[in-house]
């Protein structure tokens, strides 16, 4: 049978990280003499970080500081790399997608000791098959770029893969992709706006989907093929 690939986005979908990159990145803002609202900030988390400063500052600003704030906010965030939390049931997912066949590949924006105090975060590194990092692609979310080279590191087609994130750019990406988005609400993002971004399931968060995983979109892809009468669908989950 041909591979499935679990693809995973990482902040706010397996490490409880979100708000802690708000924080720190409306710091960076305000240190280079800024006034961005944290709500605007939050939405726009899941951009690589060159994509998220032209995003909210706009093409008009000074973009000789992108450097500068960037560099701030890594600083800053990089003050929490040694507690960041897991969102309770990450690796129970992984593990549990991992038994079933899937080869499981991270899709994220971060790299170098982010991604490391991710990964030790999510305390599952045996199960997973590979990284895609921003590094490793000229655009990030929402171009697809990431997302096919994560369907290359784990050898499958997007007809049989799953990507699932927390952002309205990882549903863009996924849907640009080719490849099914299931979404999850422990990023804060709200339930329609995952949806209208092309969310063919939404679930609370990874202990939610993985209580469901057996009437979900995976269960379409362990059969002999993929369901494309699902591929139109949209399935919300637990409404709570």
């Amino acid at each position: 049978m041909a591979a499935r690939a679990a693809l995973f986005d990482v902040d706010g979908t397996l490490v409880d990280t979100n708000y802690l990159h708000v924080t720190t990145w409306w710091e960076a803002f305000r240190e280079a003499g800024h006034k961005v609202p944290m709500p605007m900030i939050h939405r726009a988390i899941g951009l690589g970080a060159a994509d998220l400063i032209a995003h909210l500052l706009g093409d008009d600003r000074d973009r000789d500081q992108d450097a500068e704030i960037s560099a701030a906010h890594t600083t800053l965030y990089g003050t929490y790399l040694d507690r960041l939390p897991a969102i309770e049931g990450a690796a129970d997912v992984l593990r549990s997608l991992a038994d079933r066949g899937w080869r499981i590949v991270l899709v994220t924006s971060a790299g170098g000791s982010e991604l490391t105090a991710l990964r030790r975060a999510i305390d599952a590194d045996d199960v997973i098959d590979g990284t895609t990092s921003a590094d490793d692609v000229a655009a990030g979310k929402p171009a697809p770029d990431p997302v096919r080279q994560a369907l290359g590191l784990a050898g499958a087609e997007p007809e049989r893969a799953v990507f699932v994130g927390d952002t309205v750019w990882d549903m863009q990406a996924a849907s640009r992709a080719g490849v099914r988005g299931v979404a999850l609400l422990s990023g804060g993002v709200p339930r329609d706006a995952l949806e209208s971004g092309g969310a063919k399931e939404v679930y609370e968060d990874p202990t939610d989907l993985l209580a469901r995983l057996d009437t979900s979109l995976f269960v379409d892809l362990e059969g002999a093929g993929a369901a494309t009468g699902s591929d139109s669908r949209t399935r919300s989950r637990a409404e709570r």
